[in-house]
């Protein structure tokens, strides 16, 4: 017999909760294939469990969600069903934005948004300036994102600082390099989902993963429900954190 998952009030009287939690929305189109359908059905179904993720967010009180929603790799997949994803990601914004300022949620994106198709861009600069007055939740967008590209991106930022104002190589540390990342001002994520059951990181997030709790799910993408949430967090709260310390 499964193991009750504990309420989102009993979790939070816990304390130890996730300010940030991300996750790779993995299982899409095998979530399709499993039934026959087109692969644009299984990423469409995927849109029901975003919902659910934010509003099991909300409910816990975490600071930051991260969605890992489309990576730099993916612009390789079969340009229709590239556009339509694009498609689904302007009709998501639109159409959930006033359930999300209802919830208090902003928006953050982050990644090479330059690369999206204007209309994508335009929709997301709406959408963050609707959801602007939120002071809750931030749920946080990567687009076009990989983790080495994000490093790179940081890398060049402080070459372009040290030709205006060179520094001696020491005094480059951890927090000056987080400084220049798509995250900056962000705490690292403290928990990350993986649905599908695959056992990597796919390029998420390589420097902000260091010291994170990972939960593994074979739980499809479109399948995960705000139970499978509150199970990974109930799984986090009972974990040791020692970050390569001893007590």
């Amino acid at each position: 017999m499964p193991a009750r998952i504990p309420t989102p009030d009993e979790l939070r009287q816990r304390g130890n909760l996730p300010r940030h939690v991300a996750i790779i929305m993995d299982g899409n189109g095998r979530w399709a294939k499993a039934r026959g359908v087109p692969r644009l059905m299984g990423h469409r179904a995927g849109r029901e469990s975003v919902r659910e993720a934010v509003k099991g967010a909300v409910a816990l009180g975490i600071e930051v969600l991260t969605l890992y929603t489309f990576s730099i790799e993916n612009w390789q997949r079969p340009a229709r069903e590239v556009a339509a994803l694009m498609t689904i990601l302007r009709q998501t914004l639109r159409a959930e934005r006033r359930e999300l300022k209802a919830n208090n949620v902003r928006l953050r994106v982050m990644g090479r948004v330059g690369d999206l198709p204007a209309g994508v861009r335009e929709v997301i600069d709406e959408t963050c300036d609707y959801l602007d007055g939120s002071s809750g939740l931030l749920l946080n967008l990567a687009l076009s994102y990989s983790g080495r590209v994000e490093l790179i991106d940081a890398a060049r930022a402080l070459l372009r600082e040290q030709a205006q104002r060179p520094r001696r190589p020491e005094e480059l540390d951890e927090a000056e390099l987080a400084r220049h990342l798509y995250t900056a001002g962000l705490p690292d994520p403290d928990l990350l989902i993986r649905t599908s059951g695959e056992m990597r990181l796919s390029n998420f997030m390589l420097w902000q993963l260091a010291y994170t709790e990972l939960w593994i799910t074979d739980t499809l993408w479109p399948d995960f429900r705000r139970r499978h949430l509150y199970a990974a967090v109930a799984d986090y709260q009972r974990r040791e954190r020692r970050f390569g310390r001893v007590d």
